[in-house]
């Protein structure tokens, strides 16, 4: 695999691309340069043939704590906009292939968003969310105030938000925001087994199921279906399609193609 300065990536099994972030001396920070890391890995495992799944995790003490705020704190408005950082995070959202977070310790600010990003997320038991830009006078700007309250709704976004308190695993579980609390030894093997499981399925099937469920988002229901119905169509022109239900049909394990 490629070296990175703030990443680690691997496939620990077939089908499953890995990234850890890599840098525990600052809880992670997402630095410009991680940033970076992170798209291009995932860019590199989007375009990969024999990469069906990705996952992506920190440490058990933080998957990460939020921005880099030395690389923000003297900036201007003018710089921030000529920097236009936010233009990354619109490139993982074009990632087709499912992002699994596995999230232990701290996931604040930029981390939190991170982890929203992902298309689903297993968290250890000591993993706490939380959004505190608020604390140090600005406020979420990578999709913290949209994504969370979409996930868990208006009052609880909006105090999250407002007040920076962190709220912890189970207390983000029972809101809806994550998928699956589970022991902290396990986090991430429990991310790779999730992952793993969608690798088996039929792939063309599992990127528009994705795409209709993302697009339910930014969509009037009436649009949603339509995609929905034109993607359940547009299936039946593959041949993972016929070999599926064939399948099915002879009560034997299908053999995807990808085609």
């Amino acid at each position: 695999m490629e070296q990175w300065t703030c990443i680690l990536t691997s496939i620990p099994k077939p089908g499953i691309g890995v990234i850890q972030l890599n840098r525990p001396q600052v809880l992670n920070a997402l630095s410009l340069q991680t940033m970076i890391e992170i798209v291009e890995a995932m860019e590199q495992f989007e375009r990969s043939a024999d990469i069906r799944c990705i996952v992506i995790h920190g440490n058990e003490k933080a998957f990460a704590a939020g921005a880099d705020i030395k690389e923000m704190s003297g900036a201007g408005s003018m710089e921030m906009l000529e920097r236009d950082q936010f233009a990354r995070w619109e490139r993982i959202r074009a990632i087709k292939k499912p992002i699994i977070g596995a999230i232990s310790g701290f996931a604040l600010g930029g981390g939190c968003e991170l982890a929203m990003n992902c298309d689903m997320l297993i968290a250890s038991e000591t993993a706490q969310f939380g959004q505190p830009e608020i604390n140090i006078g600005v406020m979420p700007g990578a999709g913290g105030t949209q994504r969370l309250t979409r996930a868990i709704g208006k009052v609880r976004a909006m105090e999250i938000a407002l007040t920076g308190r962190m709220i912890s695993a189970r207390e983000a579980w029972r809101a809806g925001l994550i998928n699956k609390v589970v022991p902290v030894e396990s986090y991430v093997q429990e991310a790779i087994a999730l992952a793993s499981e969608i690798a088996g399925k039929a792939p063309l099937a599992v990127k528009l199921i994705k795409e209709s469920v993302l697009k339910s988002f930014s969509t009037t229901l009436e649009g949603g279906l339509e995609l929905e119905r034109k993607n359940f169509y547009l299936l039946f022109a593959s041949e993972d399609q016929k070999e599926g239900m064939n399948a099915f049909i002879e009560k034997r394990k299908p053999m995807w193609k990808n085609k």
